[in-house]
């Protein structure tokens, strides 16, 4: 049938704000007489299946006045519809209906979709043709007080962004555009991916052309990356980008850790409200039994599902084991510190944040210190010390801007001092996760390889490692696959702050104690344990005689 355009973009029709209660997503205006039986029913069926709350007024009897309970079901919906036919202005009704939902739009902000159904916008923005004939009856016999009000409503709707279907296409695709564009302006969750996204765009770039959204197969592609990289920000900034384009949309965020004090059930609870749109998941008892019904729902949708911070592969077994259980051109997007689970899992494509480069680094950590996104005249010298400090890693440039802001040089060039021996809490917290996922003979190894051989050749380091009886070739392939070390040119690297994390685990249990430490590295420490280790020969020497 028809062509379906969005014919004049307008900031009115979004939705600032919503109604403090509601009680349905639409509320459904027409003229039953044109399109009860054919558009606005089909159309009504396609809201209902994207799982959209639709008010329409069938169970109403019609009369002069407009019923109490119409203005009620304005009232508690997020948006209006409205389905402007040839006789829409004949009807008192109907316009009064149209008031109504004009004044909810501009005190509540009330959504306002409107839709052209065989009739020119203009004439309806004008009162022209059968809306002028329509207005030319009431003047001429009911010289009502509304008529002014129903013109300005009418001009008002016909002003919002909204589509104008013609005789060109097939109006079963035109009702699903519509659907689904009303769908992804009411029903889209969007995270809150922060400020400051310095460094954002490429990143997110980069992974979209790894998800080929063009494509009708199921991909599944995976962020990994060392702790406080940003993979959960990007994750979040594709999600709101891409997810309302799909039938149905989940992140689960932060799941090893509610995996491992929760368990996977309310994790499954969630992905259930999320894919079938709805709050309060069905009933279901058994972790295999909810697994079951996540599987069967997803196989017949289109999906777009972030599974964040996952740690090991049993996290997805009752989640989404794999792809499988995935319908048609759904997407996922796995993000792991474990590059392990990626390829255990059998993703598509893999892509691994890299660190800011100086540029990015300086801009994001001036935002937080400074507050604007360069440093202060007097303040370069400091901030490059701690933009280098920080190597590009945006978790610390955050910790340490937010930290420095409106201190004095003095206290600058203190906590600089500080940080050379003691790194901030909130950043060895978060890079320590993966060290405490280790077991213990990785532990080791990586402890070893923070203190000892950063920048040595991996052969070397091999051979030393093996003649300890360490599982060398293992041991460092887990803690490269967990971003820990990274083997460029076969070398052993490692950011600086993960070798800081190292040390301060070393030192920690003893950390005024070297004599007691399990590695020692630096010469000052040497001295000082040497110096602990003769006091306590005098001293045993003393007690013997």
């Amino acid at each position: 049938m028809a062509s379906t355009s969005s014919f004049r973009a307008s900031s009115s029709s979004s939705t600032p704000s919503i109604p403090r209660t509601t009680t349905y997503d639409v509320f459904l205006s027409f003229r039953g007489e044109d399109t009860r039986y054919n558009f606005t029913d089909h159309l009504y069926s396609a809201l209902g299946r994207r799982g959209i709350r639709t008010f329409r007024d069938d169970q109403l009897t019609r009369g002069e006045a407009i019923a109490p309970e119409l203005l009620k079901a304005i009232e508690e919906s997020r948006s209006s519809v409205i389905v402007f036919s040839e006789n829409y202005a004949h009807s008192r009704w109907c316009l009064d209906e149209l008031v109504k939902i004009m004044e909810c739009h501009k005190d509540l902000g009330h959504a306002v979709f409107p839709i052209f159904y065989h009739v020119d916008p203009s004439r309806v923005r004008k009162q022209e043709e059968s809306f002028g004939e329509a207005f030319a009856g009431y003047e001429e016999n009911w010289k009502d007080k509304k008529i002014p009000r129903w013109r300005t409503a009418l001009t008002e709707a016909a002003n919002l962004s909204g589509w104008h279907l013609l005789d060109d296409r097939y109006e079963s695709n035109q009702i699903k555009e519509i659907a689904n564009s009303i769908f992804r302006q009411l029903k889209c969750k969007r995270l809150d991916a922060g400020a400051n996204l310095v460094g954002i765009d490429s990143r997110v770039k980069e992974m979209i052309l790894r998800l080929h959204m063009e494509s009708s197969d199921v991909r599944i592609v995976g962020i990994y990356g060392v702790g406080g990289i940003g993979k959960t920000t990007i994750a979040k900034v594709i999600y709101n980008n891409l997810s309302c384009e799909f039938e149905c949309m989940s992140f689960l965020e932060d799941i090893r850790e509610k995996f491992n004090t929760q368990g996977v059930s309310p994790l499954q609870n969630q992905l259930l409200d999320d894919i079938l749109m709805e709050e309060g998941s069905p009933n279901i008892n058994g972790v295999a039994r909810k697994a079951s019904m996540i599987e069967a729902i997803l196989l017949a949708k289109r999906a777009f599902i972030v599974l964040d911070d996952v740690d090991d592969v049993d996290e997805l077994e009752y989640l989404v084991r794999n792809r499988g259980w995935l319908g048609k051109g759904s997407r996922v997007v796995i993000t792991t510190r474990n590059k392990h689970v990626l390829t255990h899992q059998g993703v598509d494509d893999l892509y691994e944040v890299k660190e800011l480069n100086f540029e990015e680094a300086c801009e994001l950590f001036s935002l937080h210190a400074f507050k604007q996104n360069h440093p202060k005249s007097c303040f370069i010298n400091l901030a490059c010390r701690v933009v280098g400090y920080c190597q590009g890693l945006p978790l610390a440039l955050k910790v340490l801007g937010s930290l420095l802001c409106k201190k004095t040089i003095p206290q600058w060039e203190g906590e600089l001092r500080k940080l050379d021996s003691e790194p901030k809490a909130e950043i060895h917290k978060v890079l320590k996760r993966s060290y405490d996922g280790l077991d213990r003979i990785d532990k080791n190894i990586f402890l070893d390889l923070a203190c000892f051989f950063k920048g040595e050749d991996r052969d070397f380091v091999l051979r030393i490692l093996d003649g300890c009886d360490f599982p060398a070739e293992t041991g460092i392939s887990n803690l490269n696959d967990l971003c820990l070390i990274t083997l460029p040119y076969n070398q052993i690297r490692m950011h600086d702050l993960i070798q800081q994390m190292g040390w301060k685990i070393v030192r920690e249990e003893f950390p005024d104690e070297p004599n007691k430490w399990s590695r020692l590295w630096d010469p000052c420490d040497f001295e000082r344990a040497l110096t602990a280790c003769e006091v306590r020969a005098k001293c045993m020497n003393s007690l013997k005689h």
